[in-house]
């Protein structure tokens, strides 16, 4: 069968529109012409620089008959490396994206952006649009052939710069924090102001208000209350707003400047392009400055509210499907809470409403036994909250009335716990033998560098160096445990002093006086309860009636 052979033609069908990224008169025969500005920093002379930059466009643009002026927009003390925070510039954009605008005209990459991916991105999004950007500086239009290459090379060193930029500074502050150079935030921060000399000084009635923070949560207030008390109290924050929030109270809580010291690199930007802010857990060093300013509270306080905030946090939550559990969740509101214990299975009672031929009665439960049945537990009782109470405060004025007894055997177990061997004497010893070793060291470090060929020399530094890294050590441990005998001491003086006040002793059942005193109650069985007071090994058992 014979095949036909066809002959194949091309048929030309000429372009009837403007392609879309062309360069061409769009209004009235003119081109619709922005410029971008953008000044880094807010000093005097930036501001006549990007006042001069709009003066110059505004001119440029207007002078040209082929142009006319489609805006000028300009970011004042706004950084290049990020596009997010730069109103202008994305007000630009997205005049772009809407077709109000052919051209921008700028200064010069850097001012553009100096984030090599942004600025592609961004230059890219435009050009498909067919709005073309002038650098002037580079003589760059980016609507050419070359004009990618060549963004992405001036871009890269716009980067570069500010990566060098940032690293200078980044080593700036951490030079000043090494030389325990304090940056006080005194807008965010309640109680202080900057005084004549330029230091911290303390406001007494903005001071009263972060001892009252404080007071209230040793008292066993949670954030949560004392942030309700201030609002409802009507008092202003350090930035003046009087509605509190948990996040105000807690930074109050633990930051350590009101105890007069100062943590320094508490957090650091990753780099200068993302300006991810990061804590640092161990990537930086930190420098604490102590007694660097005047302190509203007492550092002994300041550690208190410390290891309460710890114990609170450490509390594991009361359900544990898996069995039993050891601790109750801590509760502000009851203090029993968080102290009362089952002595058969050690897990926390639970308060509970019952309510029979309707009539209600409050009671405190085996957690263990409420869950899980006797599977856990087996005999633990059931407990009237006003029987218990009054079993309490029986114990307490017990306590009250032995004054020259239980007292004094508390005291003294505070004393005995408090007053470790050789106390500060030790801690100068070895603070005296660090210096003996740093002098042995260089004294030997002037021989190595003397003979550097002597191989004894540096063994003999390598011991050096270890029995001074094993002697610190123990000077840390020291230092720890005179800290914790201060704070203990204070802890004593504070518990005799609430118990002379109270020589009368107790009228009712407080939920505060039992913070402040007790530790622990454990339910022996239905008639006895065990209570243990806080800071000793004294425990008093009381018939419950």
């Amino acid at each position: 069968m014979e095949q036909t052979t066809m002959e194949r033609t091309v048929r030309h069908i000429p372009a009837s529109r403007p392609k879309a990224a062309s360069a061409e008169k769009r209004l009235h025969g003119r081109q619709r012409v922005a410029a971008y500005c953008r000044v880094s920093t807010d000093s005097e002379e930036q501001i006549n620089s990007y006042t001069a930059q709009k003066a110059y466009y505004t001119q440029k643009i207007e002078e040209s008959p082929d142009w006319e002026l489609a805006g000028i927009f300009a970011d004042e003390g706004i950084t290049g490396t990020s596009m997010k925070k730069r109103k202008e510039f994305n007000r630009m954009i997205t005049a772009c994206k809407r077709g109000g605008i052919d051209l921008i005209l700028t200064k010069s990459l850097s001012r553009f952006a100096r984030n090599t991916v942004d600025c592609l991105e961004t230059v890219r999004m435009l050009k498909a649009r067919g709005i073309g950007v002038i650098f002037e500086k580079e003589n760059i239009n980016t609507l050419t052939e070359s004009s990618e290459f060549l963004i992405t090379l001036f871009s890269g060193f716009a980067q570069a710069e500010s990566e060098s930029l940032s690293a200078n500074i980044q080593l700036g502050i951490r030079m000043a924090m090494k030389d325990g150079k304090v940056n006080f935030h005194y807008r965010s921060m309640l109680g202080y102001q900057r005084g004549m000399d330029g230091k911290p000084e303390i406001v007494p009635e903005e001071a009263e208000v972060v001892r009252r923070i404080y007071r209230r949560y040793l008292e066993g207030c949670s954030e949560g209350q004392i942030q309700k008390e201030l609002t409802q109290a009507g008092i202003a924050t350090a930035k003046g707003v009087k509605a509190w929030s948990h996040q105000v109270v807690h930074s109050i809580l633990t930051n350590e400047k009101y105890a007069g010291d100062a943590l320094l690199q508490k957090t650091f930007t990753t780099d200068c392009i993302s300006k991810t802010v990061k804590k640092n857990t161990g990537e930086l060093p930190q420098y604490y400055i102590k007694d660097n300013h005047p302190a509203i509270i007492p550092r002994d306080i300041y550690q208190r509210v410390q290891e309460e905030m710890a114990r609170r946090t450490s509390k594991r939550k009361i359900l544990q499907k898996s069995g039993k559990t050891e601790q109750g969740k801590y509760s502000a509101k009851y203090a029993l809470s968080e102290r009362l214990v089952c002595g058969e299975c050690g897990s926390p009672y639970k308060r509970c409403t019952w309510a029979r031929n309707g009539v209600k009665r409050i009671v405190w439960r085996c957690v263990s036994r409420l869950e899980f049945g006797k599977k856990y537990c087996h005999n633990s009782p059931s407990m009237a909250e006003d029987k218990l109470h009054t079993a309490i405060l029986t114990v307490l004025n017990r306590v009250i009335e032995a004054s020259n007894g239980l007292q004094d055997e508390l005291a003294e177990t505070l004393r005995m716990v408090c007053t470790p061997e050789g106390g500060g004497n030790n801690l100068l010893e070895l603070e005296r033998e660090l210096e003996t070793l740093t002098t042995r060291q260089n004294t030997l470090l002037d021989q190595a560098l003397a003979n550097m060929e002597d191989l004894t020399i540096t063994e003999q530094l390598k011991a050096l160096l270890e029995e001074k890294r094993h002697l610190q050590a123990r000077i840390d441990a020291a230092k720890k445990e005179a800290a914790n005998r201060i704070s203990e001491d204070s802890r004593m003086a504070e518990l005799t002093a609430y118990l002379e006040e109270h020589l009368s002793g107790f009228q009712q059942y407080d939920d505060g006086i039992v913070r402040q005193l007790v530790e622990q109650i454990t339910v022996v069985d239905a008639e006895t309860i065990r209570i243990r007071f806080r800071y000793s090994d004294v425990e008093i058992e009381q018939a419950v009636y």
